[in-house]
């Protein structure tokens, strides 16, 4: 049992690293399997497909980013604090991550939208939960902080996806050109879209 376990592990560690850093589509399975140092057979006695193995790779990756936004954006700070340490956190993330390896790796969930939201209708199907799960948190805190007189936004929901967006946009920009530097407007971004008090959240 515990070979067993520990090959499954192995499995969705490589599969993880090999989409992050290449891409979904142009992995096979035996490319997968022998990066994690496992039969082929091993493969399908846990994954029934690639696809079913990309959606284990996706939920558990949001798993652990789910606790990370949870910590990130709640606590004793004012809400928009609590916000702005997300972007903070954010950009630290994928600066080690290039410091690393060289190169950032951007958004797991923004890379898979890109190469498979128009093919593979149960990964976007997924994506579109995590998405819309990043959303809810943010709205959460957002609501806090108009409750407070900090913001100026009435649609706290669209004002939530208009944040979610904007730091996705900026991971994408931090990949394509390989500088955590374009994660830096993030918080002015957000306060200009939440319309916040010049008094709230710091201005630099």
């Amino acid at each position: 049992m515990g070979r067993t376990s520990d090959a499954k592990r192995k499995i969705l560690d490589a599969a993880c690293s090999l989409i992050e850093g290449r891409g979904y589509s142009a992995l096979g399975v035996a490319e997968i399997c022998q990066a994690a140092g496992v039969p082929k057979g091993s493969f399908y006695y846990f994954f029934e497909s690639k696809e079913a193995l990309a959606l284990a790779v996706v939920d558990e990756h949001w798993a652990a980013q789910r606790r990370e936004w949870t910590q990130a954006l709640t606590g004793e700070e004012e809400p928009l604090q609590r916000l702005r340490r997300l972007f903070e956190e954010t950009e630290a993330g994928q600066r080690a991550v290039q410091e690393g390896c060289g190169t950032v790796a951007g958004c797991l969930f923004g890379n898979l939208t890109l190469e498979l939201s128009n093919r593979t209708e149960v990964v976007r199907g997924r994506l579109q939960e995590i998405f819309e799960a990043q959303v809810g948190m943010v709205e959460s805190v957002i609501v806090e902080a108009r409750e407070r007189g900090e913001v100026g936004v009435t649609d706290t929901r669209e004002a939530a996806r208009a944040v979610v967006a904007q730091l996705e946009g900026q991971v994408m920009f931090a990949k394509l050109y390989n500088n955590t530097g374009r994660l830096s407007p993030l918080w002015q971004n957000c306060r200009a879209l939440l319309g916040a008090t010049a008094a709230q959240g710091g201005a630099s």
